[in-house]
């Protein structure tokens, strides 16, 4: 495993804070808001911050046509099915449920790294991926009844979760002809607009003004969620191997849990508490520098 610099790290605190706290918000948002219509609105909140951030670095605004197939092959896996799957699937589970299914992607970008791209995992980082899903195993354990009786949110967020683990393993071997945050734009620009006609199609007669508690989660998903720490994750799936940049986030599924438990008042088992040194294990196995 590569040693992570000192930006690298810093980067993945914040992305951990924001992200982690993003499930309770987002399960928060959506109680009285239809999901699609919240998501919809909250990246066009979000496009515009980062379009100005792009343009403020000169950065070039235009992907070559050559590029436009990989572009949109790289929004489907990275973008489009984590963020429609998860929302509509949030308000059936709890947050940090949902959390801990949509960070089974580690474990799904390691076996796919493996199976697909020849990636040689060492002992450690298989060391990782097992205490990762072996964690995810403690956390459901409660859930056994409730995913019985709601099957679809799990199996969307088990898709979304699988999508988005082949979405890294393309980011990180994608040769892109512009720099990262045009990318990263352009992205975003496409998913914003996917959503919207979804939205329209299956929410529209759900439309209303939002209360102050889905204003909140709508602004805290623009500016943070999507105008900053989707352009985090970007950056660290493409500079880090699959392997470290996925186990690295892992701690973000037992942020929500316990964020949740907190604030929602969501239900904790020792099965939570054992599962955080589990987390804890899987992400000293990619962030602790390897000996000479």
């Amino acid at each position: 495993m590569p040693s992570f610099t000192p930006k690298q790290l810093v980067l993945l605190v914040l992305l951990t804070l924001v992200w982690g706290l993003n499930w309770p918000v987002m399960k928060l948002g959506v109680q009285h808001f239809p999901p699609l219509t919240f998501r919809m609105v909250s990246m066009w909140i979000g496009l515009p911050i980062l379009a100005v951030f792009v343009a403020s670095r000169r950065l070039p605004l235009t992907v070559p046509r050559s590029y436009w197939g990989q572009l949109l092959k790289l929004t489907l896996f990275n973008m489009v099915l984590w963020h429609s799957l998860i929302i509509v699937a949030i308000p059936t589970l709890s947050s940090g449920r949902a959390a801990i299914l949509g960070y089974t992607m580690p474990i799904f970008s390691a076996v796919f790294g493996s199976l697909f791209f020849h990636d040689r995992l060492g002992a450690r980082a298989w060391a990782g991926v097992g205490a990762a899903f072996l964690g995810v195993l403690l956390l459901l354990w409660h859930e056994v009844g409730a995913l019985g009786s709601k099957p679809m949110g799990v199996l969307l967020m088990l898709i979304a979760a699988a999508g988005w683990a082949w979405g890294t393993q393309l980011l990180r071997r994608a040769e892109s002809p512009v720099p990262l945050m045009t990318l990263s734009l352009w992205m975003i620009a496409l998913t914003t607009l996917v959503l919207t006609v979804l939205a329209v199609v299956f929410e529209r007669d759900q439309w209303h003004a939002p209360d102050r508690s889905a204003m909140a989660a709508i602004a805290f998903n623009g500016v943070l969620v999507l105008g900053f720490a989707q352009a985090v994750w970007f950056f660290l799936a493409r500079s880090l191997p699959p392997v470290a940049s996925t186990l690295s986030v892992m701690m973000i599924p037992v942020l929500g849990v316990f964020v949740g438990a907190w604030w929602l008042g969501e239900v904790l088992h020792w099965q939570d508490w054992t599962a955080v040194v589990l987390m804890v294990g899987a992400i000293a196995s990619v962030l602790w520098p390897k000996g000479r």
